[in-house]
């Protein structure tokens, strides 16, 4: 068994088994099964990262698995990883520890809580290790249940609404995707839905110009491109803490990983075609994400338009077609994960469930950096990881991304600086007015409780601040793996150098 098969089964197996406890008095063990079986998922993307030759002479694709699936059309069970599934796999591995941690506290129905929040994982991990097409699609449809569930039942606020419209969304895109896969199998240079072998098929030209679109499209609902975002916001604001966590950072990274995995290798030669059409659309969604997120009063709105924004980033990086633009836009996919997870755990676990209340000016009147040191200092780290301050991961990531512009496109430098700002503008003024200017003493409610902060969510904290500062100041170890993950032949035709990129 692979690592990668034994990382799949600890987080399916651990949602089978949640699903197996008495349906009460289980509390305690439910949430220690989950935790188990989190920590195991770690623990085998560890040992997939730590695992992977990364000699000159060893072959980019490891720890693959193949097993026939069905004959006809020829589908595969097909596994394996490169060193960008690497770096989503432990990705994945941490946010799935982190979500167990900050959902420490939940009470109602944690049975299928963890149980659906655990398949969320399991289908995430299944889409980042897949190399069949068909696979690949089955796990990423195999995480809409889950996620509508988990926002229906445990939400808050129009938590039906929400639920209902990221679903919507979700099947769209999956329609689209769908269809993409039915275009593919009705040629007859598609001999399997193997991604590397249909990456090499050498589909016409015109073909994959009428391809690329509907793949790009059809994941770049999920991934929030613009002008298709707006489950994003409605959606985070809208779940529980966890299942805010999971769609910034795991269901979001599966539009972009299927965009850079499937659409850019499968239509190599309709990139160049679209890729101004894709960095346009990336730019309007962090410019109109920053400038909304500025008028917004609910802390996690702001937050989930700022998903947007960081997502619109990794879909830029992608559209530079450049070696430095593409790593940094796959680092970006890492480095959200991990802000945003931590931006939402202040908002959601940290403040929301202790307050009641995510409006900025009534937080800002609670005197939290008083009441909750813990929580306020987080929250200013998690923020300044969130604009790119130098020492934490955005910083590398964004400025990789953003060098990878200035190699191909250095006229979107400009936009794109103005949503670098606008991103600034908006998290301090989050910032400023939740704790308040400094030297202030805000009175506070003596009738309004605030619990201390929790050790599972000290831990979730610890772990995910570690992270970002961990890439922030050894990244090259991350940039590498994903930098020869794109010599293979498999992704090498996604490189189209332009304006002297190199």
């Amino acid at each position: 068994m692979t690592p990668l098969t034994a990382m799949l089964l600890c987080a399916a197996g651990g949602a089978v088994a949640v699903g197996c406890l008495p349906e009460r008095g289980s509390e305690r063990s439910v949430r220690w099964v989950a935790l188990g079986a989190a920590v195991s998922a770690l623990l085998c993307s560890l040992a997939i990262f730590l695992g992977y030759d990364r000699s000159p002479s060893a072959p980019a694709l490891q720890f693959v698995t193949r097993i026939d699936w069905i004959a006809s059309p020829r589908i595969q069970y097909l596994t394996g990883t490169d060193g960008i599934g690497v770096v989503l796999l432990l990705m994945t591995g941490i946010v799935a520890v982190a979500c167990v941690l900050f959902s420490w506290n939940v009470t109602h129905r944690p049975r299928a809580f963890f149980g659906w929040m655990l398949a969320v994982i399991a289908g995430a991990t299944g889409v980042f290790q897949s190399l069949d097409l068909v696979l690949l699609f089955v796990f990423y449809e195999a995480v809409i249940l889950p996620k509508y569930l988990l926002i229906a039942i445990w939400g808050s606020k129009d938590r039906e609404y929400g639920a209902m419209k990221l679903t919507m969304y979700s099947v769209a895109g999956g329609g689209l995707v769908l269809l993409g896969i039915l275009l593919i199998a009705a040629r007859p240079e598609a001999a399997s839905f193997s991604i590397a072998e249909l990456a090499g098929a050498g589909f016409p030209s015109a073909f994959q110009h009428a391809l690329f679109p509907i793949l790009c499209l059809g994941f770049g609902v999920l991934a929030g491109l613009w002008p298709f975002h707006t489950w994003a916001p409605t959606g985070h604001a809208a779940a529980p803490t966890a299942a805010s966590m999971l769609l910034a950072g795991l269901v979001m990274k599966l539009g972009a990983y299927g965009i850079l995995r499937v659409a850019m290798p499968l239509c190599p030669e309709a990139l160049p075609h679209w890729r101004g059409v894709l960095a346009g659309l990336a730019v309007a969604g962090i410019l109109a994400a920053a400038l909304v997120a500025l008028a917004r009063q609910d802390l996690k709105l702001v937050i989930g338009y700022s998903s947007v924004g960081h997502m619109g980033f990794v879909l830029l990086g992608l559209a530079t077609l450049d070696r430095l633009g593409i790593t940094g836009a796959v680092l970006q996919m890492f480095s959200h994960a991990i802000i945003a997870g931590l931006l939402f755990a202040v908002a959601g676990r940290m403040l929301y469930d202790r307050t009641h209340t995510r409006e900025l000016a009534k937080l800002g009147g609670l005197d939290l950096r008083r009441s909750m040191p813990f929580a306020a200092v987080i929250f200013v780290a998690a923020s300044a990881a969130s604009m790119g301050m130098p020492g934490f991961s955005g910083f590398v990531a964004e400025l990789s991304v953003l060098l990878g512009v200035w190699r191909t496109s250095p006229w979107l430098l400009v936009p794109a600086g103005i949503g670098v700002v606008l991103t600034a503008a908006f998290t301090m003024r989050a910032l400023q007015t939740v704790l308040g200017p400094a030297g202030t003493e805000a009175p506070r409610d003596p009738a309004l409780p605030l619990d201390p902060i929790s050790g599972p969510e000290i831990l979730g904290a610890g772990l995910l601040l570690g992270v970002s500062i961990w890439i922030g100041l050894f990244p090259g170890e991350f940039m590498d793996l994903i930098g020869r993950s794109l010599d293979q032949p498999m992704m090498h035709g996604i490189l189209h150098p332009v304006g002297g990129a190199r």
